[in-house]
């Protein structure tokens, strides 16, 4: 059978499995549960994120992001259902950016992080564990994802991103996220980013304080924030003030926020311009980058 005859095939089983359900506000749509995904995507020999975007095409939205509506259309869950996200660095931001992705519906996601959990991430890296102590962040990250959300693909690379292997682990990715601690990582993420002609969004922070800012191939990018990379220094704040969870978990969520921008066809608020966040005095600010 061809691929329009399996595509008619897996519309219709979707549609025999769909039940009605009600928005909060009362208006109605069809729906298809976590555990009719799973089955049709052992059924169909498919990943689920396919099953859930062939849902959605076909008028019925996976129970699993009702709530995602009405901020999201139905395209919008199909976009992101079809993306592919590179999360470079899996400690405290990258581990909450993962999480937040994987909930949200990116339907694929590349995991690197050459690191071991240690007892000193336990304050604030989502993915670990006193269990997991000693083991790879990138194979924590992906059994997360496992749980979390099963319809999504994470690949997980335990290893470090560098200038030989920036390209092959960008591959196919639509766009990176930078969680990474160190300034010469974020250059080399940066320019294998370019290369690969994809946007990157990227953070840094330090106790409980940070900035975000968007930057696409075109761009200048972090040379406007740290200066150029062989006077940009080795560590940043982190270093010397530590970091804490909560401010973790409200930078990473603005990652997130110009990621799923991105990903669904809008415009970044972040491009050319850097979001600063102070939490000791609640402080907010965005600067146009020259």
């Amino acid at each position: 059978m061809g691929e329009t005859g399996n595509q008619a095939r897996i519309a219709e089983a979707i549609s025999e499995r769909a039940v009605s359900a009600d928005f909060p506000d009362g208006q109605a749509y069809r729906s298809l549960s976590p555990a009719s995904v799973l089955e049709l995507r052992g059924q169909f020999q498919l990943p689920g994120w396919e099953v859930e975007a062939a849902a959605l095409d076909a008028g019925v939205i996976p129970e699993r992001y009702a709530r995602n509506f009405r901020t999201f259309d139905p395209m919008d869950q199909a976009r992101l259902l079809r993306s592919r996200v590179a999360v470079v660095g899996l400690g405290g931001l990258g581990g909450t950016v993962v999480e937040i992705l994987a909930r949200e519906g990116v339907g694929r996601l590349t995991l690197i992080d050459g690191d071991n959990f240690e007892a000193s991430n336990l304050n604030r890296q989502l993915f670990s564990l006193p269990e997991l102590l000693d083991t790879p962040k990138a194979a924590g990250a992906a059994h997360r994802v496992a749980r979390v959300n099963p319809s999504v693909e994470a690949s997980a690379h335990p290893i470090f991103l560098a200038t030989v292997n920036a390209a092959a682990l960008l591959a196919g990715a639509d766009l990176a996220v930078d969680c990474l601690d160190n300034l010469p990582a974020r250059f080399v993420l940066e320019s294998a980013a370019r290369k690969a002609g994809i946007p990157l969004v990227s953070a840094a922070i330090g106790g409980v304080a940070g900035h975000v800012t968007t930057i696409f191939p075109e761009d200048e990018g972090l040379r406007l924030i740290y200066g150029p990379p062989e006077s940009a220094g080795k560590k940043g704040a982190e270093q010397s003030l530590g970091t804490l969870p909560h401010a973790i978990t409200v930078l990473s969520a603005l990652e997130c926020s110009e990621a799923v921008k991105i990903l669904r066809g809008g415009e970044p608020d972040l491009r050319n311009r850097l979001l600063l966040m102070d939490l000791a005095d609640t402080t907010f600010q965005v600067l146009d980058l020259a």
